[in-house]
């Protein structure tokens, strides 16, 4: 397949290796430099959300299928394109080497035509399609297994600093929690004070956090005793 990756940033570096890799002929532009599509099968834009629309109408209309890669925006961006196409990766993407890794075998969120089905085929990866009402909800939660669980990191680590220690010597108790996930899933891999109903360990927490600290603390919190109580409705009476 002839493929023009619009874009040079993390997603289109990381389009444009594994889209190789997987042997088609790719090249890779940026996003307001001209080319010709003529030849090309599927002009994949690889470019900010907030210029999906202007990197489209930029683009003459012709017999190729114009994809965008973002989760949280539909086909509507790409009009007036006759054949248009979304394909979004369950997959983080930092960097062009370490990115297209991932998206070999990766779950994809797919619309429009089925061309991106085959591009999707060719890197070994899953397609799943949701409705256009959900598809919003579906990248919150993409942003909450991804961005939020790097921002809790970061909550972590600053935790860590005030208590003396480092986010490094709680990154193993961080991959067992995940790993527990893995295995048998949040309800049953929860532990801990919220767990036990333990509300007094928790008032204790809240206390020697500093005002700024708690806040995240009581919302996560809050998220906890809910698993808890979700766990106690499934024990038999």
């Amino acid at each position: 397949m002839n493929i023009t990756v619009v874009g040079t940033g993390r997603a289109g570096a990381s389009f444009e290796r594994a889209l190789r890799g997987a042997g088609h002929e790719v090249r890779a532009v940026h996003h307001d430099e001209s080319f010709d599509a003529r030849e090309v099968d599927l002009v994949l834009l690889c470019v900010p959300d907030d210029a999906i629309r202007d990197t489209a109408r930029a683009l003459a209309p012709g017999h190729y299928v114009l994809a965008h890669v973002a989760g949280s925006r539909g086909l509507s961006e790409l009009a007036p394109h006759p054949r248009v196409a979304s394909l979004h990766p369950l997959a983080a993407l930092p960097s062009g080497e370490l990115g297209a890794s991932r998206l070999v075998g990766a779950t994809y969120c797919v619309a429009g035509d089925p061309l991106v089905r085959d591009v999707v085929a060719s890197l070994g990866g899953t397609a799943r399609t949701i409705d256009d009402a959900q598809r919003t909800l579906y990248h919150a939660t993409a942003a909450v297994a991804a961005n939020h669980l790097v921002a809790l990191l970061g909550y972590v680590g600053e935790l860590a600093d005030s208590a003396g220690l480092t986010l490094d010597d709680f990154l193993p108790l961080a991959h067992q929690a995940l790993e527990d996930v893995t295995r048998v899933g949040p309800v049953d891999a929860l532990t801990g004070p919220a767990s036990r109903g333990d509300a007094a360990t928790i008032d204790a927490h809240l206390d020697a956090l500093d005002d700024a600290q708690r806040p995240a603390y009581v919302a996560l919190a809050h998220v906890a005793f809910e698993l808890a109580e979700r766990r106690r409705s499934q024990l038999p009476a």
